[in-house]
């Protein structure tokens, strides 16, 4: 198939772009820079179409307003889209490893951002072919037998008979923040979070971000990057809250989690080299992966070996009014229960792959992932509004974990994990670079 000539690929970046006199000459095509922002005003298109798309924009209102003014088309968009990544091949090679990094990472991103546009305007694509697509990455297949393993295992340990399901919740009741302690639990996690982290990665002096707690979510917390170093963090409290999301929220959320990820991203990528397309954040993106999988694994960095349930039982339980006696206790058992965390991948593969209706779904959760009632019902709400995206938990974390370690960042060396930890927050990484 014959292959559109650059002056014709610059021509329809310069459309996409809509920058006022672009008019490229005839042998030239356009550069990083205006494929980079015609990736972040088809970003901001897409999310007309998609309220979820655009987590973060920290880049001029105008551009904002002016994709709002015209509602382009899927179609259009992803002809568009499509023109900009035929430009982005076209362009010589990179200079430098964080160039081509750069590169490669807005070739893939573009390509994520065509798959969800093929997803809104209706293609099907099975649950590991979406993940693929959108987030560079295909979690494990587990089967049943390997979560009852686990089960078995756990049901020699937890007290009480009956349905495994209820005796890890009755269990687990005594461990419940009460409402009118939940936010000074929180602070004392967030204060205790961030001085971990800064004497690690250097913080912009102006950083900041504040908490909410709201209802009615299908996800259990939230960072809302607002730009300028400072976040909005929502903590969602439709269900009782136990105490170890204290320290998993204020890490994964603030620092050394989204909140820290983002501030670095626009320090570094933004406003230190000027590159526009980090700029914008979508969701249903590989960037997704990598916050994800940091944001995850930034607790066992912050917190390594035994040094977070000493710090639970020390300052948590008691501001919560807990028996600290019982922490550990706790946290072994929790460590089991974690072993569990694919067991929602699969239900997600399972339901939207149409092996499972919504009840299906709910009732695997309840089986072999130990959720409650209540509480599965909110993760199907969650898979139904974000579909393929729980991969980025556990198999972010996973992938983060390993390429960490391979760098030399083991818990029996703190610094060569946090040096090796910060590039994966300041530098364009893509999921695939990880395996």
């Amino acid at each position: 198939m014959p292959q559109p000539s650059r002056a014709v690929l610059a021509a329809a970046v310069c459309l996409v772009a809509s920058a006022p006199g672009c008019r490229p000459p005839a042998e030239e095509g356009p550069t990083m820079e205006e494929i980079a922002e015609s990736f972040v005003k088809l970003a901001l298109a897409v999310g007309e179409h998609d309220p979820d798309y655009v987590d973060a924009y920290l880049g001029p209102e105008e551009w904002r307003e002016e994709v709002a003014a015209e509602q382009a088309a899927l179609p259009t968009l992803r002809e568009r889209a499509a023109a900009a990544l035929d430009a982005l091949g076209a362009l010589p090679p990179a200079g430098d490893r964080l160039a081509e990094m750069r590169r490669r990472n807005l070739d893939k991103t573009l390509r994520s951002l065509i798959a969800r546009v093929d997803l809104l305007a209706g293609t099907e694509m099975s649950f590991d072919e979406e993940s693929a697509a959108l987030y560079d990455a295909v979690a494990p297949t587990h089967p049943a037998e390997h979560f009852q393993e686990i089960l078995d295992r756990l049901g020699e340990t937890l007290p009480g008979e009956g349905p495994l399901v209820a005796r890890w919740d009755a269990f687990r009741a005594d461990f419940v923040i009460p409402a009118e302690r939940l936010d000074a639990v929180f602070q004392a996690a967030i204060e205790a979070c961030r001085e971990r982290t800064a004497p690690h990665l250097e913080l912009p002096a102006e950083e900041s971000f504040t908490v909410e707690y709201v209802t009615d979510k299908s996800w259990s917390g939230y960072n809302w990057y607002k730009g300028g170093y400072h976040s909005l963090i929502q903590v969602n409290t439709d269900l009782p809250i136990h105490i170890d999301r204290a320290v998993d929220l204020a890490c994964h959320e603030g620092y050394p989690g989204h909140h820290v990820y983002n501030l670095l991203v626009e320090r570094d990528l933004v406003a230190g080299r000027g590159w526009t397309e980090f700029t914008v954040y979508p969701l249903f993106s590989p960037r997704s992966l990598i916050a994800e999988g940091t944001a995850n694994f930034g607790i066992d960095v912050a917190f390594p070996g035994d040094e977070r349930v000493v710090f639970e039982r020390e300052v948590l339980y008691p501001l919560a009014g807990l028996d600290p006696g019982r922490a550990g206790d706790y946290q072994k058992v929790l460590a089991m229960v974690r072993e569990l965390s694919y067991a929602g991948n699969e239900a997600a593969r399972r339901y939207l792959d149409g092996e499972l209706d919504a009840a299906g779904a709910a009732a695997w959760l309840e089986t072999y992932a130990l959720m409650p009632p209540e509480r599965a019902s909110q993760r199907v709400r969650f898979m139904e509004q974000y579909r393929s995206y729980v991969i980025n938990y556990n198999l972010g974390e996973d992938l983060v974990r390993g390429w960490v370690a391979a760098q030399g960042g083991i818990a029996a060396d703190p610094e060569a994990r946090w040096a090796a930890f910060e590039r994966l927050l300041s530098e364009p990484w893509l999921p695939s670079d990880l395996e």
